[in-house]
């Protein structure tokens, strides 16, 4: 709904409607030197049952469930009912109050009553339209929100779909070379490359899974590189028990892996090692993959390169916004290495 019905809502709503009435009685009160104490009874009589009318009355009509308020011929009988309401509560609680009559006005002077009745109503017509300005402001946020949040989650799911085929396609370009090369080491890719589709398949398609399910991707991944690789790739993982459920965005990781494989160790004649990691750190969940191999710009630089960072920036603005950042960087503790660290929110007790 527009308007929230919590408790805390709605006496904001009633403060609120009380400051105005209290700074149109000041108003009043100095324009026309009558006593303020007068002023604020008229202003409040009138400005708080107006609100009451209104927040309550919405509920006894047939109203919008998203904007909290009757649409059509029912908004109009809300409004003018509760701005009449208010005008004659307001003016029977001031006439009291000060001993005073507002009829005796305008038996006096007709012109003076009408100048009144239209500051009164002028008023009243205002708070009624402030709350329902608001409440069609704030559907408009809420709209504006959705909008925002399913036009991420299509980049999201665009990135992915991106992702999986040219991750295969890279797989089925070496595998071609393979089939020449070594008939034999490239069935055993074949193989690797058919289980790791198979187990790919359903997290993938998913927006979040384990940071161990993650793990196993990469490791099938991995292994999949190694049967053509040999020994030039080994391979060594870092995952705490603690860590094992926290959930991630399916394949976050698999760029940066292809790319540690593709463009860093590949190009270097004994090969090297790939090192991934995972770290709680002040509130952050940080995933770290390390190579060895012949360090940032020395390998030739391509479109997948950049595909694949600009993928993972990507689907990590698109999650997280500011709250997660991605960092690459030349490994201070390996020669000609590179480090590719990634910082998101942690969820607190995931197993």
């Amino acid at each position: 709904m527009a308007q929230s019905s919590r408790p805390q809502d709605f006496l904001r709503r009633g403060g609120l409607t009380a400051v105005i009435c209290v700074a149109i009685a000041l108003g009043l009160s100095l324009m026309r030197g009558s006593p303020l104490d007068r002023q604020l009874v008229y202003a409040l009589g009138t400005g708080l049952p107006i609100w009451l009318l209104l927040d309550f009355g919405r509920f006894a009509f047939q109203h919008d469930a998203n904007r909290g308020w009757p649409e059509g011929w029912r908004a109009w009988v809300l409004q003018v009912g509760g701005i009449g309401s208010g005008f004659v509560v307001g003016n029977l609680l001031g006439d009291a109050y000060s001993g005073w009559s507002t009829l005796s006005l305008w038996r006096q002077s007709p012109r003076a009553f009408a100048g009144y009745l239209l500051v009164s109503l002028l008023f009243s017509a205002g708070v009624s339209y402030f709350f329902y300005a608001r409440g069609r402001m704030q559907y408009q946020l809420r709209q504006l929100a959705a909008a925002q949040r399913d036009a991420a989650e299509a980049q999201l799911k665009l990135l992915q779909a991106q992702l999986e085929p040219h991750m295969l396609f890279n797989t089925l370009a070496n595998l071609r070379v393979l089939i020449g090369l070594d008939p034999p080491r490239a069935q055993a890719m074949l193989d690797r490359l058919i289980a790791f589709l198979r187990a790919t398949l359903a997290a993938s398609r998913s927006e979040r899974h384990a940071l161990a399910a993650e793990f196993e991707r990469l490791a099938d991944y991995l292994a999949l590189m190694q049967v053509r690789m040999g020994d030039r790739l080994a391979v060594r993982f870092d995952l705490p028990d603690e860590l094992r459920g926290q959930p991630v965005p399916p394949l976050l990781l698999q760029p940066l892996v292809e790319n540690a494989v593709v463009h860093g160790l590949e190009p270097k004649v004994e090969g090297g090692r790939i090192e991934l990691s995972a770290r709680r750190q002040d509130g952050m969940l940080q995933l770290s993959v390390r190579d060895t191999g012949v360090g940032l710009g020395q390998a030739p630089s391509s479109d997948g390169t950049r595909f694949g960072l600009d993928q993972v920036r990507q689907r990590l603005q698109s999650l997280y916004g500011p709250a997660a950042s991605f960092d690459l960087q030349a490994a201070a503790d390996a020669p000609g290495g590179t480090l590719a660290v990634i910082r998101l929110p942690a969820q607190e007790d995931a197993r």
